[in-house]
C-alpha cells in the first residue's frame, strides 16, 4: 500500500478486516514509541535540574554568596516550567497539523525535532557555566515533545473505526504517557553509565557523573523511531485532502509550529521577566497562538484552518475541554507535583524518587483500560462518571491524610507523621492517578461520537492542548498553598472542579435524556 492512501473506510467491516486493520495497527505501533520519546524529552528537565544543582551549575551568573546561590536555585526551577508552558502551547497548532500536513509527514517531522533539545541539552550539560538564556531556550525546545501528543492522537483517530477507538486511542496515549516513568527510571541509570560522554567530577566529591548522557541517551532512540515513521507510516486522503506536495506539507507544518514557538516565547517572557500572574499569561498565550495561526497563515492554509476552526462554534468543544482538563490536566499536574509534595509533607523521612515514578506509571498503564471499558460498556461518558467519582473520593482522602500528617508532624515530628500516614497518603494518590488514567481513556473515546470525522481530530488536539497546562498550573497552586501552610486547600479546589465536571458530564452525555441515542450512539 502506498504512503498516501486514497480510500479509507474503516467503518466498512469488510474493508477493515481485509485491509484497514493491518495498516492501522502498523501506524499505531510506530506512533506509540514516538509519543513515548516525546513525553520523555518534554519532562526531562525536572530530573536534569536536580543533578544540575548538585553539580554546581552557575547559569553564567558567577554566584559568590548564599543569596546568589539561592537565586541560581530559583532560576533552575523555571526551566521545567518553561518546558511545560512551551509543550502545552505547541499542542494548539499540533492539533491542526494532520489536516494540512498528513499523518506520516507530521509524525516524522515532529519526532525529528526532538533531536534539537536532546542534542542541545546534552551539549549544555557539559559546562556548569552555561548561561541561563541558553538553558531557557533549550528547555523551550523540549516543548516540541509536549506538543506532539495532540498531533499523534489526532492522527490515530483517523485510522480506527469508532467501535474500537477507545482501545486504540487509549493504547497510543497510555503507552505514550509511559515516557514520564521511563524517563524518571532511565535517567538515574545513565547518570552512572558513561556511554556517551566523558563525565564530570561532582564538586567536593570524587564521584563522576555523566550528566550529558541524561539528554544524549534519547538521540539514537529518536533517530530510529523517526526513520520508522518516515518509511512505515501513512498519510490518509480522508484526513488530509490536499496531499501530494511534500514541500508544501512540511512547510505548512513548520509554519504553524513557529507560531506556537513564538507564543510560548512571549508567555515565558511575561512570566519570568515581567513576572505577570499566570492566570493572565495563559489565556494571552492561547489567544496569541490562535490569532497568529488564523491571520498570518497563507491563503490555502488559512482556508483549511478556517474549516477546522469551526470547532470553536460548537459548545461541546468547550464542555469536553473542561472535562478532559479534569482527567489529563490532573494526571500531568500530579505527576509534576508528586515528588515535591512528598518532600514537603514528610520531610526527609521518605525518599521522593523511590516512589515518584509509580504514580505516572499507574496512570499511564490504566489509561488503555479506560478506553477498553468504554468500548465494552458502550459509553465513554458512563466510565467518565465512575472515574470522576473515584477522583473526588481519592482526592478527599489525600487531603485528609495531608492534614493529619501535618498535625502529627507539628507535635511528634516528621518521622511520626511518616510512620502513621505515609502509606494511606501513598495509596490515596495511587487511586487518584488511577482515576485520572481511566478518565483519560474514556473521555477520548467519547469525542469521536460527539463530533463528526472532520472535527474529531482537531477537537482531540485542542482539548489535549488546554489540558496540558495542568503541568504548569497544578505545581504553582500546590506551591502557593504549601507556602501558606495549607496544601489541602489546593486539593479542595481541585475537588470542586471535579464536581463541576461530574455535573457537566451527566447533563450533556451520561443521562438517558441527553439525546445521543438518535445521533449514532452514546458518547
Amino acid at each position: 500500500m502506498s504512503i498516501n492512501i486514497e480510500k479509507w473506510d474503516v467503518e466498512d467491516k469488510d474493508f477493515w478486516e481485509k485491509e484497514g486493520k493491518k495498516v492501522a495497527n502498523k501506524n499505531l505501533w510506530i506512533s506509540i514509541p514516538a509519543l513515548l520519546l516525546a513525553f520523555s524529552v518534554w519532562l526531562m528537565w525536572g530530573m536534569l535540574i536536580v543533578q544540575m544543582k548538585k553539580m554546581g551549575f552557575t547559569l553564567g551568573m558567577n554566584p559568590q554568596t548564599p543569596e546568589d546561590w539561592a537565586n541560581v536555585n530559583s532560576l533552575l526551577w523555571t526551566l521545567p516550567a518553561i518546558a511545560g508552558l512551551a509543550g502545552a502551547t505547541l499542542r494548539i497548532p499540533n492539533g491542526f497539523l494532520i489536516g494540512i500536513g498528513g499523518g506520516r509527514n507530521v509524525i516524522f517531522l515532529t519526532t525529528s525535532l526532538l533531536l534539537i533539545p536532546a542534542f542541545g541539552a546534552g551539549w549544555a550539560m557539559g559546562n556548569p557555566d552555561t548561561s541561563y538564556i541558553t538553558l531557557a531556550i533549550l528547555a523551550a525546545t523540549s516543548g516540541f515533545g509536549g506538543g506532539n501528543f495532540s498531533s499523534s492522537m489526532s492522527n490515530i483517530s483517523y485510522f480506527f473505526p469508532k467501535r474500537v477507538q477507545g482501545t486504540s486511542l487509549g493504547l497510543n496515549a497510555g503507552l505514550g504517557n509511559l515516557g514520564v516513568s521511563t524517563m524518571q527510571f532511565l535517567i538515574p541509570m545513565v547518570l552512572a553509565s558513561g556511554v556517551f560522554s566523558a563525565g564530570m567530577m561532582m564538586p567536593n566529591s570524587e564521584k563522576i557523573v555523566y550528566l550529558q548522557d541524561a539528554a544524549w541517551v534519547w538521540v539514537p532512540l529518536i533517530m530510529v523511531v523517526a526513520i520508522a515513521a518516515f518509511f512505515g507510516m501513512n498519510n490518509l486522503k480522508s484526513a488530509t485532502p490536499n496531499l501530494g506536495n511534500y514541500a508544501g506539507e512540511f512547510g505548512k507544518t513548520i509554519l504553524l509550529l513557529i507560531f506556537g514557538v513564538a507564543a510560548a516565547g512571549l508567555g515565558a517572557f511575561m512570566l519570568i521577566s515581567l513576572k505577570i500572574n499566570m492566570w493572565i499569561v495563559l489565556p494571552v498565550v492561547v489567544v496569541v497562538t490562535l490569532v497568529l495561526m488564523k491571520f498570518l497563515s497563507p491563503g490555502e492554509l488559512k482556508g483549511n484552518l478556517d474549516k477546522q476552526f469551526d470547532i470553536f462554534g460548537n459548545k461541546h468543544t468547550w464542555i469536553m475541554t473542561i472535562i478532559y482538563t479534569m482527567t489529563f490536566g490532573s494526571f500531568i499536574g500530579y505527576a509534576a507535583s508528586f515528588p515535591k509534595l512528598i518532600q514537603d509533607i514528610f520531610g526527609g523521612e521518605i525518599n521522593p524518587f523511590a516512589y515518584a515514578f509509580l504514580g505516572p506509571l499507574v496512570g499511564a498503564l490504566i489509561r488503555p483500560v479506560g478506553g477498553w471499558l468504554a468500548d465494552k460498556v458502550g459509553s465513554g461518558a458512563r466510565v467518565t462518571t465512575w472515574s470522576t467519582i473515584l477522583q473526588i473520593v481519592a482526592a478527599l482522602a489525600v487531603a485528609y491524610f495531608v492534614v493529619r500528617a501535618r498535625e502529627v508532624a507539628a507535635i511528634e515530628g516528621a518521622a511520626a507523621a511518616a510512620a502513621q500516614y505515609w502509606w494511606p497518603f501513598f495509596w490515596g494518590f495511587m487511586a487518584l492517578f488511577a482515576g485520572t488514567g481511566i478518565g483519560n481513556g474514556s473521555t477520548f473515546r467519547s469525542i469521536p461520537y460527539i463530533f463528526n470525522k472532520v472535527q474529531a481530530g482537531p477537537v482531540l488536539g485542542w482539548t489535549a492542548a488546554i489540558a496540558a497546562y495542568g503541568a504548569f498550573i497544578m505545581p504553582k497552586l500546590f506551591g502557593q498553598q504549601i507556602k501558606a501552610g495549607h496544601a489541602e486547600y489546593a486539593i479542595y479546589g481541585f475537588v470542586a472542579y471535579y464536581v463541576l465536571c461530574l455535573i457537566l458530564n451527566f447533563i450533556y452525555y451520561d443521562r438517558k435524556g441527553a439525546g445521543w441515542a438518535d445521533k449514532g450512539g452514546q458518547p
